[in-house]
């Protein structure tokens, strides 16, 4: 017996969606760039120690303060002074005695171009409870790697600068006994992380 017309297209229709289906489900479950989870975020973190303008800093010397970490560095054309504008209006949001408690450090992955005075010039326009970081390639791998961050080298032809860096853009919030809280979307608002600063207060 043949199959009437309006049959087979009930088949296909059927075929069709199984076939959408599985395409969705396979797209929804591709690996993805690796992004923290708050489990993830609480293996993060530690202290450790780079050179800045006035000699050697680390996290631990900031024990009792809030600490807002961004990693990037000072030649970055958008995301970096964007961030670090979010973070010191976030500053700005506290009280005078509030903001007295907090701090911010940014830490350059550029050593060739971003000198410790360079840095300190660059974050002290934005905050003056922001200091600039750097040190070897060694060192700022090692703390790239503790707070699950990542940075690459990008050559740029016909350009001035020589190379750009390719880097992760996130807000890493430590509490004052020098523990990763969580890490933020560089999207967050002044408000936000203003909120969350206060309650680590």
């Amino acid at each position: 017996m043949s199959t009437s017309p309006l049959k087979t297209l009930r088949i296909l229709l059927v075929l069709t969606a199984f076939l959408l289906a599985g395409m969705t489900a396979a797209f929804l479950l591709r690996p993805g760039p690796a992004q923290p989870s708050l489990g993830q975020s609480l293996r993060l973190g530690g202290d450790f120690e780079l050179q800045s303008a006035d000699g050697p800093v680390a996290l631990s010397d900031f024990r009792g303060h809030p600490v807002v970490i961004y990693i990037g560095y000072a030649s970055c054309p958008d995301v970096c002074p964007t961030s670090l504008a979010v973070m010191a209006q976030g500053f700005r949001r506290l009280t005078e005695a509030q903001q007295s408690e907090v701090r911010g450090i940014f830490i350059s992955v550029d050593p060739d171009r971003d000198s410790p005075a360079k840095l300190a010039e660059y974050s002290d326009f934005f905050h003056p409870n922001l200091v600039g970081l750097t040190g070897s390639r060694e060192q700022i791998d090692r703390v790239v790697k503790q707070y699950g961050a990542y940075y690459r080298i990008a050559e740029l032809e016909n350009s001035a600068l020589g190379y750009a860096v390719d880097h992760s853009s996130r807000l890493y919030l430590v509490d004052g006994d020098g523990q990763l809280a969580e890490v933020l979307s560089h999207s967050i608002t002044p408000d936000e992380l203003a909120g969350k600063l206060r309650a680590l207060l």
